[in-house]
């Protein structure tokens, strides 16, 4: 049983580590998260990016470039 405790929390607490603001950006799930984690370096970065520089950004489309510029320069 102590197993199978120690296996879930390690579960949980990977999964709480990897939690960003891009999360709850809709329409990035975790393929196009990775894509951006990998383009800019940090969660930080992608949310001071600027529109160009979204749009740069291998899978992300124009649309949803928007989409993730607005979510964090909405006023």
């Amino acid at each position: 049983a102590h197993r199978f405790a120690i296996g879930t929390h390690r579960a949980k607490r990977a999964k709480a580590v990897g939690a960003t603001p891009l999360d709850e950006v809709p329409g990035v799930g975790a393929a196009r998260k990775r894509a951006l984690l990998a383009h800019f370096g940090s969660a930080k970065a992608v949310t001071r990016a600027n529109l160009a520089d979204l749009k740069a950004v291998e899978g992300i489309s124009d649309t949803l470039a928007e989409a993730i510029y607005d979510f964090f320069h909405a006023s």
